[in-house]
Order: C-alpha cells, then structure tokens, then sequence
C-alpha cells in the first residue's frame, strides 16, 4: 500500500533539503551523522533529480524566485513544503519495484501535481523503521517560477499563476491521495483506499514518542541484562497505544453500548461520550476527551456497535456459561527446587497442600476420562491434537474464504453505487470537470472494475446470494471454532495431568532412592 505525507518548513537555508536527503542524519535528533574525520556522512543508496532549476541547484533556484518576486523574506513565511510517498514493502518483490521505477513514478507524480515549482525528487530504498519500503521524497519551494497551464484540480489563479505560494489545503491532500491510487493502479502495485481511515490512527508526534520510548527502554533493558537481571518490559507503549488496547479489550467481551461504557469506566476509568453521531473517550489524569478519530477507525461508532452485534451473535462462545466451572488443573510445584533456591518453611507447607489438591484433581480429571493407563493417554492426547489441528485448519479456511467474500461484496456495493456516475460522465458537456469533482469516486468504481476483471468475473453475483453465503460460512465456522475450542481445552488439561503424573513419579522415585553415603 502507498501511502502520501506532507510536510511543511520554514527553514529559510534551502540547502538543508537537499543535505538531509543525500547524507545520513540521526532519526531522533535529526542531526547529520559524521565520520572519523569530522565529516558528513553520504547515504549508502539513494537517487535524486532536479525539476524547474535550469542550470541552478534547487537553492539557487529558490533564492532568485524569492528575490524576483519579493516573497518568503519572513521568519514565520513557508519556504519549502516535503511530499513523501512510501511504498507497500511487498511490492520489490512481489511486483519488481525499484528504485530507478520509484523514481520514475516521484518524477511524473511531481510533474502532473507540482508544476512551475523548483523541485528536488529523491528516492531513498528503506524507512525509519527497517521495513524495506521504498519511498519518494518530493521537496518543493513553495514559490511558482512560472504559470502552467490550469489543471482540473486548480480551483483558483494562485495555483497556477506565476509568483504565487503553494497550497496545501485539505482538498489538495485529497487530490494527492487519489493520485497516488491511480498512479499505483496504472504500475500493478499494492494499494488500499487512503480517503478512508485504516485500522489505528498513529499520528507523526505519536510515532516518535514510541520510538523514542522504545529506545529508551531497550538501553535501559541492555544494563539489566548485563547485570544478569531480566526486563520485566520489552516494548514500549505509548499513552494512546495503552488507551486503545484497553478500549479494544473491553470492547471485545461486551454485547451493548451501556455495557460497553460502564466496564470501561469500571475497569480502566475510561469515560464515553457521544456528540454528533461521533465518540470520544477520556482516560484518567485528562480533562479533554479524545475523538476516535484520532484513536483508531475501529473504535467510532459505527465500528463499535458492529463489533458490539457481532459479540451478541457469539455469545454462547465467549461468554462464560452460568453454571459452576471445576478449578483450573494446574501443574505441580517443584517443592525441593524452590526450597533449594531459597524458598521457606511456610511456602513449603504452602506447596505441599497446593499439590495435594492438585494431584487429586488429576486423579478424578483421569478417572472421569478413564485414562488411568500411560497409553491410553497418550492415545487420547494424540486424538486430540488431530481434532484440534484439523478443526483449526478448517476454520482458518473459512476464515481466508469469508474475507474474501467481504472484499467481493464491497467492491460490488461500489460498483452498483458509482455505476451511474461513470455513465454520466460519457454524456456531459464539460466531462474534465466533472471528473474532476467526483474524482474520488469514480477512483474507487474503477478499482472495482479492475478487481473483477483481475479476479475473471465477467456476470457479477447477487448481493443476496453473497450475503446467504457469508452467514453460511460464518455459521458452519462457529461450529468448528466450537470444535476447535473444546479439543484445545480437553487437551491442555490432559496434557497438564500428563505433566503432574510424571512429577508425581519422579518425586516418588527421588523419595525411594537411597544416597550411596547413607549405605554402611
């Protein structure tokens, strides 16, 4: 999936761009990184043009455009603004991506959507996080040298006059991320619908503070572990991170909104409120709520009380039952181990009673189950494990199946939604027009079509049928998750009881034993 980010500078030293793209820097404090010698450090791989600068550096260029048209002379004026689009990691091997057809790609995209404006477009082969995505810097001056020709995006003459500053406005960034969907669509890459949210929303201050966080932790993990002591934390979390998996947790065993609301504040004393159709949630320590939009996609309302049905449909699986469970068997202590290491007299009586219990429980678990012999228990354990993994193979195809059907189904309620717009574009009078201001849309039913033709779909099912056919996959997969559920229980215990049967023997055998000094 590519992805498209802006960012704007104020920094008035033009030649900073450029430096921060050709040598290497330091990800958290952004200095440059220098050898022996005291000097800059070149990046070990990297590709870059120029566009709009003659014969001068983009610097230069800049310079004569600011001087020319007596602009950018302020502290507080934008001076460049720094477009970066990344690519899916999959994409080098799964579609031949490289870096000369990234650069390629940034160049064009540059031309098409940044006309008039000095440029420098610079392709690096991996992120910040090691990822192997390969992503395009595009650093534009964000004064225009020269007028261009109006383009069906450009609403005013300041987008393609010449002397006039660069907008990035919020219907620029959405001309932007249509493009890149088009331009991976036209090159045979991975590519998701960026005018919608997906998954967890990670903002750029976010990102950092984890990243910072999680190096702070792994030095301070590094001298624990040179002390001999072991990390009681290995990933850092931040604040949002936390807050969203405590959402997640309760929003996974709750059926209604009320119930879904009250254990969060039971819980975690995390506050729920709704304002215009839209949540937002409020932890302890905090007087503002934050919008969940700013959380994650999953966690707004129309997403919460989905996943609120669906948990009302598994009741019966992941709700506990009403009647009385039996105690949990659990392993035997090693009493002689842990006295050995230090434990005392009282965690020794302690031990001593918690086996008791447990070792008779394992007895009824096995008497119950009639599997008082060492083959019938293993026999037992492997008919188990067959059951288990032939139910979980099972479910995890009806699993791949039913995402697939999702997908189908949502590329036909586009199609049939955006159908009649794609064939009033073929009778109106300005047709560059109105494909410009439906562009989006008509993106979306032309990826449609591109996936039922990927997929050889020339008669389109009924979405009628799709949908009996989903709750049908759905059904026969509760029956096997149930399936999978009971032998995955089943078969822990057994294997719990088989674990306590062979320390009870060993222990009995440890007893019985008679030290060679004792023999006189």
């Amino acid at each position: 999936m590519a992805t498209i980010k802006h960012l704007s500078s104020k920094n008035s030293n033009y030649a900073a761009a450029e430096s921060y793209l050709t040598f290497q820097h330091n990800e958290y404090t952004g200095l440059p990184i220098l050898d022996e010698k005291g000097r800059p450090k070149l990046r070990d791989s990297y590709l870059l043009d120029t566009l709009e600068c003659g014969e001068s550096s983009f610097a230069m260029a800049c310079l004569i455009a600011n001087r020319k048209y007596g602009k950018n002379g302020g502290r507080e004026d934008v001076k460049t603004h720094h477009y970066i689009v990344s690519f899916d990691p999959k994409d080098a091997v799964e579609n031949g991506l490289t870096m000369e057809k990234a650069q390629a790609l940034g160049l064009q995209f540059c031309k098409d959507n940044f006309p008039g404006h000095p440029a420098i477009v610079c392709t690096h082969p991996d992120g910040h996080n090691s990822a192997g995505n390969i992503h395009v810097h595009i650093v534009i001056g964000s004064l225009r040298v020269r007028t261009v020709e109006r383009q069906p995006f450009m609403d005013k003459p300041c987008d393609w006059e010449a002397g006039k500053k660069h907008r990035c406005t919020s219907a620029m960034l959405r001309h932007l991320r249509v493009a890149v969907m088009e331009m991976c669509e036209q090159a045979d890459l991975n590519q998701i619908n960026l005018l919608e949210a997906q998954g967890d929303h990670v903002s750029e201050r976010e990102y950092w503070a984890q990243r910072r966080g999680q190096r702070r932790l792994d030095h301070a993990n590094a001298k624990l572990a040179a002390e001999g002591q072991q990390p009681t934390q290995t990933v850092y979390q931040t604040e949002l991170d936390k807050l969203r998996k405590q959402i997640y947790a309760v929003l996974n065993k709750t059926t209604t909104f009320e119930e879904f609301s009250a254990l969060l504040m039971q819980e975690h004393g995390i506050a729920v409120k709704e304002s215009r159709g839209r949540l937002s949630y409020c932890p302890p320590g905090r007087t503002k709520f934050i919008t969940a939009k700013k959380l994650s996609k999953k966690l707004e309302k129309e997403q919460v009380l989905t996943a609120l049905s669906q948990n009302i449909q598994l009741a019966a699986i992941i709700q506990p039952s009403s009647e009385k469970k039996p105690d949990k068997i659990r392993k035997l202590v090693d009493i002689q181990a842990n006295v050995a290491a230090g434990k005392g007299i009282g965690y020794e009586r302690w031990a001593k009673k918690f086996n008791l219990k447990r070792w008779s429980q394992t007895l009824c678990l096995l008497q119950e189950k009639k599997l008082l012999s060492e083959d019938a228990l293993h026999q037992r354990i492997a008919e188990l494990q067959t059951q288990h993994d032939d139910a979980l193979a099972v479910v995890k195809d009806l699993d791949a199946r039913m995402v697939s059907l999702k997908e189908l189904r949502g590329h036909l309620v586009v199609y049939r939604q955006y159908k009649p717009l794609a064939q009033k574009l073929q009778t109106v009078r300005n047709s560059a027009k109105f494909k410009e201001q439906h562009r989006a849309e008509l993106a979306v039913y032309e990826a449609a079509c591109a996936y039922f033709k990927a997929n050889g779909l020339r008669t389109l099912p009924d979405l009628k049928k799709l949908d009996a056919e989903y709750q049908t996959l759905s059904s026969e997969k509760n029956g096997f998750y149930t399936r999978y559920k009971k032998a995955q229980i089943e078969l822990r215990e057994l294997r719990t009881a088989q674990q306590n049967v062979e320390a009870f023997f060993r222990k009995e055998e440890r007893s019985h034993a008679v030290p060679q000094q004792e023999v006189k």
